[in-house]
């Protein structure tokens, strides 16, 4: 994990699905007054420069954030998004991409409180230089998965929690979903996002059975792919996991998947899906 670096794969496909999503859950859970606390337990550095010779070395941007930046035929429910990474961008030209700290720091609110965890030295100095100036935040040098131990529960009683591996290591799939199981028995009633990239069938469905069998309920699957399942040359697709997701937030992804896809998929590729893996 320590040689991870996502400047590679800033604001590529799988970026523009997670963001699209963790803005949505940003918005939902800010309609209720009570302030919540946003913990993002792989945080990485927070904002990539497009321009840097990692970006461009694969340049994954040209398939992700650029397909929808200047289209005209936006959706509503993606604006809030696509406002975020503007915002970094104020010249109207594509130049840096806001990872999810920066997304979530832009909807938070004065009384909500943002925890980030980074465990590699280089990219949690440059994280906590970014946002330094901002007391709703706190960086910490951590495991993400630890933070889940040392963060939970909130103060609030409230909160997001977005665990965003690199899968750069074996049995990521089995750490992910005991990190899961340990966190809900600590704050049974947060909202969790957990992203993962589609693999094989085989290995699928072996997360899938994990997490039916912790016995967790209200678990939402959302996966976008612009590949063919047999696809092997680069990453296919990715999913998210939402345990105990707010209202409303269904029937958004339910709307806004289908848009992203015609959007990401080059020849229509690929597919999009909603589905209860575990419902109440």
């Amino acid at each position: 994990m320590l040689a991870y670096r996502h400047l590679f794969h800033a604001g590529n496909f799988a970026d523009v699905f997670k963001h699209a999503l963790l803005t949505r859950l940003l918005i939902l859970l800010a309609r209720k007054d009570k302030p919540f606390c946003y913990l993002d337990t792989h945080a990485g550095i927070g904002l990539y420069e497009l321009s840097h010779p990692w970006a461009q070395k694969l340049a994954e941007y040209h398939d992700g954030i650029e397909r929808v930046w200047g289209r005209g035929d936006v959706p509503p429910l993606l604006i809030p998004y696509l406002d975020a990474v503007r915002a970094d961008n104020p010249d109207r030209r594509l130049r840096r991409y806001p990872g999810s700290p920066r997304i979530a720091q832009r909807l938070l609110r004065d009384a909500d409180r943002m925890v980030l965890t980074e465990l590699n030295l280089d990219d949690c100095k440059q994280l906590a230089a970014l946002f330094a100036a901002d007391p709703r935040v706190v960086v910490e040098h951590a495991d993400g998965y630890q933070a889940l131990k040392a963060h939970l529960p909130p103060r609030e009683r409230r909160g997001l929690i977005l665990v965003d591996s690199s899968f750069d290591r074996a049995q990521e799939f089995e750490r992910l979903t005991q990190g899961l199981i340990t966190a809900h028995r600590r704050f049974a009633t947060g909202v969790y996002a957990l992203w993962y990239p589609l693999m094989a069938p085989a290995v699928m469905h072996a997360f899938a059975r994990g997490v039916v069998a912790s016995g967790i309920r209200k678990v939402l699957e959302l996966e976008l792919s612009v590949f063919p399942e047999s696809w092997s040359v680069s990453l296919r697709g990715s999913g998210m996991l939402v345990i105990n997701p707010p209202f409303g937030f269904e029937k958004e992804a339910s709307a806004l998947l289908p848009w992203l896809w015609q959007a990401l998929s080059s020849e229509g590729e690929g597919k999009w899906r909603v589905n209860w893996l575990i419902a109440e």
